[in-house]
């Protein structure tokens, strides 16, 4: 008759598997407490902002939270037809009215319609608790609300309530796609209003121009840093340190007096004779302002991972591959650069991301044709307060930045980004 095995005892006189899986449980829980404090750190800086964010994208529960009655009354009722909806429609909206005027939430409701068809936040404004408190109720209420304004009395009026009477709506993506819903169906908004695809398209262009710009100047600087003696390279890396010791503010601000018409880099061009005086350059105010001044910003967010990656370069490549007879063109493009790849890829990103957030230096340069979409989402928070429109946008260009790092990692691979 077999007997099973005895099982191994640890030192302590528990089975050697039991005290080993309690080893491995004991460093899981005390790895996870040392990482704890990051996690907790991404949680309330990273993933619940931009949770917020989507969230505002779609939230419309306010038309619903004020005039509840209203919204229910007007389920049935066609939008499309162009005809005014019945009287209880308009006795539901009298007692949401009354209710939304005395804690004094109306004007809010107000404003967020405005968003959609402007004039709806003083319509909701003149109907005030004083002039419900006049109407008769025992009488039709519609021909009431039209002394008000004529705009009660209005089907489209009553289109926009509905139509943004959901909860979750898709107004805000429509509208940062310059586009809106009708009765007709999802039609695009006219020329005059239409700019935030422009704005979209301006963005991504800048940004790849000034990223390349980053590169054609960042490369041949990093290449002289990674090849000259320690003293010398680091004494150039101070200068290239040096811009972030200044305040951006004070380095754009420095830009607007060099590039301005009647700035420094025009005097001295003129005083040269390239240019005549009566034909200045245009670089302030437009999308050139743009490029140089978040080009001069942002090139040591390419220098340095350039500079780190090509530290890691022995020179010897290159000395062996001249050896067997390649040319110094030849010996630089087929050895050293596919070496420095990694550090072009870290550079890019790291400019590229940057760049499409900007605001501050666009709105000082940029002028009308130089800003980007990120100006506009910081109007829509600080000035409009429509924050589901900025957080609209805000998402359609997180979108847009990571199906482009999709594109990166299938394209280049991401696993070739190093930073040295």
């Amino acid at each position: 008759m077999s007997t099973s095995p005895e099982p191994v005892l640890a030192a302590d006189g528990q089975p050697l598997k039991r005290s080993l899986a309690r080893a491995l449980r004991r460093q899981k829980i005390r790895a996870l407490l040392l990482v704890a404090p990051l996690l907790l750190f991404i949680l309330l800086t990273f993933i619940i902002p931009i949770g917020n964010m989507l969230l505002r994208s779609v939230d419309n529960a306010i038309v619903e939270e004020t005039i509840p009655r209203t919204v229910e009354a007007l389920r049935d009722w066609d939008a499309s037809s162009g005809v005014l909806p019945e009287e209880p429609v308009f006795e539901a909206l009298y007692a949401d009215m009354l209710i939304a005027t005395e804690q004094k939430i109306h004007t809010r409701l107000g404003s967020r319609l405005n968003y959609e068809s402007s004039g709806m936040s003083s319509l909701f404004r003149k109907t005030n608790e004083r002039r419900l408190g006049r109407m008769d109720t025992s009488a039709p209420l519609a021909p009431q609300f039209e002394d008000i304004d004529e705009d009660w009395v209005d089907p489209e009026t009553w289109y926009v309530i509905k139509t943004n009477s959901d909860p979750i709506t898709a107004g805000y993506f429509l509208a940062a796609l310059d586009l809106q819903a009708t009765p007709d169906g999802i039609e695009p908004v006219s020329d005059l209003q239409a700019i935030y695809v422009k704005l979209f398209i301006r963005t991504m262009i800048l940004s790849v121009t000034i990223t390349f710009m980053c590169f054609l100047l960042g490369y041949p600087i990093a290449w002289i840093l990674a090849n000259l003696p320690s003293r010398s390279a680091n004494l150039l890396l101070i200068l290239v340190l040096l811009p972030f010791w200044t305040s951006l503010l004070v380095r754009t601000s420095a830009w607007k007096v060099l590039l301005q018409q009647q700035g420094v880099i025009n005097d001295t061009l003129v005083w040269i004779g390239i240019i005549a005086d009566d034909n200045r350059l245009a670089m302030i105010n437009n999308a050139t302002g743009t490029v140089i001044a978040m080009t001069h910003i942002l090139l040591p967010f390419m220098i340095l991972p350039l500079y780190s990656v090509m530290k890691t370069i022995s020179p010897t490549y290159l000395r062996a591959a001249k050896s067997l007879g390649a040319t110094d063109w030849t010996a630089f493009w087929r050895v050293y650069f596919p070496q420095s790849v990694p550090g072009i890829g870290a550079g890019a990103i790291l400019v590229f991301i940057l760049a499409i957030g900007y605001y501050i230096t666009p709105e000082l340069v940029g002028g009308t044709d130089g800003t980007f979409i990120s100006n506009r989402i910081y109007y829509h928070i600080s000035s409009s307060l429509n924050w589901g429109l900025a957080a609209a946008l805000a998402t359609i260009l997180l979108a847009m930045v990571l199906a482009l790092y999709w594109v990166y990692d299938r394209l280049v691979g991401i696993d070739n980004v190093k930073l040295g």
